[in-house]
């Protein structure tokens, strides 16, 4: 997969949280979050760079229409995903628009992290690390793990649509079982939050074992 993390000249280490939609990515985050490691969340950067006023929504009511936004001028995510998510070329041509601006948003706040803190550990939370070839931006790849039969339920209850749409998204995504081979950290998240906890501490563990090792 190429160099990693060399986005960011510093000491720190970056880690990638990633793993299908509706697997627990954010639950898994928070835990981290707890143990002192700040995270840098992709999903909200890409909401940022699409706010009222932002050049990225000008271009994207200019591809797809006035429909896309609300009644308050702001963009309609939901009709939007469910005009990408069943056109793949309109999905690339939003991505054109939008990742550029969200990696910049992210190394802008990394590096913020990193002259603070030249040894921090940094988690990079991001849905869609594999499939849109980000791994450059981190160290370490951390996946958070559920079959996609339970992921395709989750999302179901989650958002409250069809199975049909629920499988339209996880058509956009590399299948979960084959982003496994590209992990260097797996937490099983088909458990209980128990379960899930006692893996995010063995890999914060191994993090710090890996802090130590670039003091050196």
């Amino acid at each position: 997969m190429g160099a990693r993390g060399k986005e960011i000249k510093s000491a720190c280490l970056i880690v990638g949280v990633t793993g299908g939609i509706a697997s627990g990515k954010s639950t898994v985050s928070r835990m981290l979050e707890e143990t002192g490691v700040p995270a840098v969340d992709f999903d909200a950067l890409a909401r940022q760079v699409v706010e009222p006023g932002q050049p990225a929504l000008k271009e994207i009511v200019g591809l797809f229409g006035e429909k896309v936004l609300r009644g308050d001028g702001r963009l309609d995510r939901k009709k939007l995903a469910g005009i990408v998510f069943a056109d793949e070329r309109k999905r690339k041509a939003l991505e054109n628009i939008t990742h550029p601006r969200i990696v910049e948003a992210f190394l802008n706040r990394a590096s913020g992290i990193a002259a603070r803190e030249p040894y921090a550990i940094i988690q990079a939370v991001v849905p869609l690390l594999f499939e849109v070839n980000l791994q450059h931006l981190v160290h370490k790849v951390l996946l958070v793990y559920i079959p996609r039969e339970m992921q395709i339920d989750r999302l179901m209850k989650r958002d409250g649509i069809s199975r049909e749409a629920a499988e339209n998204i996880l058509k956009a995504q590399l299948p979960i079982d084959e982003k496994l081979g590209y992990a260097d950290f797996v937490i099983h998240n088909e458990g209980t939050l128990e379960e899930t906890r006692r893996q995010v501490e063995q890999v914060w563990e191994e993090l710090k074992k890996e802090t130590e090792y670039r003091r050196q």
